[in-house]
């Protein structure tokens, strides 16, 4: 089978544009030294890192390394500009031109909604400084607001307290397994291929339109 090419019509006729792009620090190196008192296994990579915390959460184990990253991350490191979030070059200027062409921008993440806020709360420019993009969004779920990621309900749930039908959703995220469920819930959803993903397979290729950046989506009208 090819590949599955983007579906305009249904690209074109969103009204809201739910987005999991939290994941973009994952490299830089003081997010790294953030989490180096994690067990090593738990570490390898994002994915790896954000279920082990996921599920320490559900078991409310209060791991200390884990209340130390809390306490630093989404309190301390951003407040006092030690940490600032970075974002691919194209990100900034294609969500302020959907959100000039009307469109309703929101984030669903496996962090917390205090900690996405902090997250584009200090987001860095070309000149080094740090700008607020909090604005530029109507709402923020994550695994407790909304559900798992993983599990079809959680987007019904967004939809609905949205005011949204799955038809004028869509979900753009690097993860197969929520596009599935993204998927699943009739809400359109299009896999975000950027640098050190996991490589995509034959079959998500098929079955997902797959872009490399934001702006090789269509132009909103």
């Amino acid at each position: 089978m090819p590949a599955a090419s983007l579906d305009d019509e249904r690209w074109g006729s969103s009204e809201t544009v739910v987005l999991d792009i939290a994941r973009d620090s994952w490299s830089d190196s003081t997010f790294q030294d953030l989490i180096a008192g994690f067990p090593e296994e738990t570490r390898p990579d994002a994915e790896t890192l954000i279920a082990h915390v996921e599920d320490l959460t559900r078991k409310d184990i209060k791991a200390v390394y884990l209340k130390q990253l809390q306490g630093n991350l989404w309190k301390t490191g951003y407040s006092n500009g030690d940490l600032k979030t970075p974002l691919f070059e194209d990100v900034v200027p294609t969500l302020e031109a959907w959100k000039n062409a009307g469109k309703t921008l929101v984030i669903f993440s496996s962090g917390s909604v205090q900690a996405q806020l902090q997250f584009f709360s200090y987001v860095t420019t070309g000149s080094g400084s740090t700008r607020d993009l909090k604005p530029l969004f109507s709402g923020h779920f994550d695994t407790v607001t909304a559900g798992p990621k993983l599990e079809e309900h959680s987007y019904e749930k967004i939809c609905g307290e949205l005011g949204k039908s799955a038809a004028k959703v869509t979900f753009l995220t690097d993860n197969v397994k929520e596009a599935i469920a993204a998927k699943a819930a009739g809400v359109y959803t299009i896999l975000v291929d950027r640098p050190g993903n996991a490589p995509l397979s034959i079959q998500s290729r098929e079955e997902f339109a797959v872009v490399e950046k934001l702006t090789d989506l269509p132009q909103f009208t």
